[in-house]
């Protein structure tokens, strides 16, 4: 049947005469139809890749992407008066994710299916997600952020567990999102729900009772963590979800034919950041529960189980008071007490174990009772082995590995960039859409004018089409000319967006002063701040407060603007990571795991300002020097400089006088003036007395890569040429190459 004459049977009537709303509602139910002819059969062994988030974002083209009838379909719409692309501004984005972490795990998802593995994901179904971002007086106001409608990707399955907490027992239900890979295979994004969830309690606030633990469970991922209520309630949440979790790996392995002491070649579990890591004493209980002698239940599991580390601050390794596990899960506490006893039998390293000052460690747990453990990018593995966790890597180097994370090109250029994409089919063919090492053939036309003339005439598109959609949601006039300066992610001092935001106060005063430059600049920003984060809230406000004054200042916003976005999300960097034209990626040097937007940003042709952290090692390995601005301190540098301890920011405050006047702006009457003298004054005094971030240090070599970037934008031949070995280099981090490393020397499936 023709893909018109299927929608219009569903539809019972024409798609002419149909809304908007129809058509969407009938393309969702005719792509769950044919996700469910492709689901992944598999074999005997499956990965569970268990993680607090999964930020899917819009899955409508994404899908008809990878059911391969994206073009006829729109092509049919068109003809019949309809325009995919607002029929696709209907679709709620699914709140089930933050950052990073959840757009990773999103993608790996997508690749397990796309290359026909046999693995699901597992997490929660979160109904408001993190939250809503609203501006209110330049400043974050925290929403709640619905999704679920009656009609929605989740499917409700009969699938259904008792958990029990310290005291109460709650009944979850299993709901399912159809993930469709590329070349039709499909798999399950498991969400596990609360029955008794009651959205009622949530206003227009995202404040809730958190001690009523039946009624809500999954209304927020990430509950606000500044109280005891907040912090063991995401206790709560996380056995809630590893709780599930173990109950479905072990049946589902019975049902393949396991009688559980052979359970590891049935099922492996890929524990995604700390938040899962109560799957390991869980799995044990119910392995014993279930007739298995404890050493042999805790021989099953250890082989079973592998940890991926996404961080090097120490602060973010979980690790929960005692107290709070024998309240939420005191079936767990004689568990991790016996493995601590376990490792103290063994290892002298008081520093390696696992309950330790009435915390208990939950990485610890997981690399002493895990087969593997793996970090992120090359460098951070490096800094892991060496330093953060070099107890650990004393004891156990065979288990450390590395796995360079990746990005679907699916999503982050054949759904949001398709010019682009089809300038790269005609060049070099279909081939680099399931494997991207192909796009290595695009630097045979690094001399072509012409070609590269159609590069930077799609990157003019993007930028246009960033400005009509903001013009049209915020009434901003953007200067399509200027050159697009983005930095997107989660904020967080480690991130440095204050380090921006002292370059564009250094920046408008040299426009005060008259030294105008050559080509305009816009620096977007987009960050949602965590809702206990102080100084982090600070640092939106100041962003927003300059917004205010550069924009409106006649003499300076003709050549520089600020704009942050609100509520920035997968459905916002879709459109802004096309439109790019420089990446910023300035995490202070040993800080950034990895980083992703930086591969989704050169994937689309921006070019990488960044520090030699994360995954720019890697990028600047592929793309050579001329082809990034990379600045500041090493990580050595960084590390030795911690060690040492003696860092004073003052001291560059008093030989700087740069320094000095963008710092003391952000007090000034101007700032002042459209600020709260409260958010300003802290986050000025933060600054000016621990700088934790190292802010200063990095500050005069990164406005002389930034004025080098500048100056090299001029020369659009040579930007081009820039543009086009960044594309063509991207192919490395592509998630299917990550997935298939997992597989091959982990999960083994």
């Amino acid at each position: 049947m023709e893909i018109k004459q299927e929608i219009e049977t569903k539809l019972n009537k024409t798609i002419a005469e149909s809304s908007n709303e129809e058509i969407y509602l009938t393309l969702l139910h005719l792509i769950k139809e044919k996700a469910s002819e492709n689901q992944i059969q598999g074999g005997k062994k499956r990965v569970y890749y268990i993680s607090a988030e999964f930020l899917i974002g819009k899955l409508l083209s994404n899908n008809l992407i990878n059911l391969g009838i994206y073009d006829q379909v729109s092509q049919v719409l068109k003809e019949n008066g309809k325009n995919l692309a607002e029929i696709e501004e209907l679709e709620l984005e699914p709140s089930l994710g933050n950052g990073g972490l959840g757009r990773l795990a999103a993608c790996f998802i997508d690749s397990i299916a796309t290359l026909g593995l046999n693995g699901v994901g597992v997490g929660l179904n979160y109904h408001y997600g993190l939250f809503k971002q609203v501006f209110e007086n330049h400043l974050q106001k925290e929403t709640p952020n619905p999704w679920i409608t009656e009609d929605s990707w989740l499917t409700k399955t009969d699938t259904c567990y008792p958990v029990q907490f310290g005291g109460m027992t709650v009944q979850s239900r299993l709901y399912d999102i159809d993930v469709i890979g590329y070349n039709h295979h499909t798999t399950k994004l498991h969400l596990f729900d609360l029955e008794s969830v009651d959205d009622s309690m949530v206003g227009d606030t995202i404040a809730f009772d958190k001690e009523e633990i039946g009624k809500n469970l999954t209304l927020f991922l990430y509950p606000d963590d500044s109280d005891d209520k907040g912090r063991l309630l995401r206790v709560y949440q996380q056995y809630f979800m590893v709780s599930n979790a173990a109950r479905l790996i072990l049946d589902e392995a019975v049902e393949r034919g396991s009688d559980l002491h052979d359970l590891a070649e049935y099922a492996v579990v890929q524990i995604n950041d700390t938040h899962p890591s109560m799957v390991i004493p869980e799995l044990i209980r119910l392995l014993c529960e279930r007739g298995i002698l404890m050493d042999e239940a805790i021989q099953i599991v250890s082989s079973m189980c592998a940890y991926t580390n996404h961080t090097i601050l120490a602060e973010a390794l979980e690790k929960w008071p005692i107290s709070f596990l024998e309240k939420a899960v005191p079936q767990l506490m004689p568990i991790i007490r016996e493995l601590d006893n376990r490792v103290r039998s063994t290892v002298s390293d008081e520093s390696t174990y696992i309950i330790n000052h009435g915390l208990v460690y939950m990485a610890h747990m997981d690399i002493h009772y895990g087969y593997s453990v793996n970090g992120v990018a090359y460098l951070h593995t490096e800094i892991l082995k060496n330093s953060e966790l070099n107890n650990f890597y004393k004891l156990y180097p065979e288990k450390f590995n590395n796995k360079t994370n990746g990005i679907t090109f699916r999503r982050w250029l054949m759904s949001c960039n398709h010019e682009l994409s089809e300038i790269i089919t005609d060049l070099i063919g279909e081939g680099w859409k399931t494997d991207a090492s192909e796009l290595e053939k695009l630097g045979q036309f690094v001399e072509d004018e012409k070609v590269l003339e159609r590069f930077l005439d799609v990157k003019s598109v993007k930028k246009e089409e960033l400005a009509a959609y903001l013009k049209d949601t915020k009434g901003w006039e953007i200067h399509t000319d200027s050159i697009f300066d983005i930095q997107v992610k989660r904020l967080h001092e480690y991130k440095r967006q204050q380090l921006n935001v002292l370059y564009l106060i250094h920046k408008y005063f040299e426009i005060k002063a008259g030294k105008k430059p050559t080509v305009p600049v816009t620096a977007f920003f987009g960050a949602k701040a965590a809702p206990a984060y102080t100084i982090a809230k600070d640092i939106i406000h100041a962003i927003l407060c300059l917004q205010e004054i550069i924009n409106n200042d006649p003499e300076v916003s003709p050549y520089l603007n600020v704009i942050m976005v609100e509520n920035y999300n997968v459905t916002l960097a879709e459109k802004l990571i096309p439109a790019c034209d420089i990446s910023e990626q300035i995490s202070l040097a040993s800080k950034e795991a990895s980083g992703t937007g930086n591969m989704k940003f050169m994937l689309n042709g921006a070019l990488t300002l960044g520090t030699m952290d994360g995954a720019n090692v890697e990028i600047a390995k592929l793309v050579g020097e001329e082809n990034i601005f990379i600045f500041g301190e090493t990580s050595d540098e960084v590390i030795e400089r911690y060690r040492r301890g003696d860092y004073k920011p003052w001291e560059y405050l008093e030989k700087d006088p740069d320094i000095r006047e963008a710092v003391d702006f952000l007090v000034s009457d101007s700032m002042l003036s459209v600020g709260s003298r409260e958010n300003l004054e802290r986050l000025h005094h933060e600054l000016c007395s621990k700088d934790w971030f190292m802010t200063f240090p990095d500050f005069k070599a990164y406005v002389e890569a930034k004025e080098q970037a500048y100056a090299a934008y001029e020369d659009r031949k040579a930007w081009a040429k820039k543009m086009l070995v960044n594309i063509s280099k991207a192919g490395f981090f592509s998630s299917d190459r990550t997935i298939r490393q997992y597989n091959e020397e982990i999960w083994v499936l």
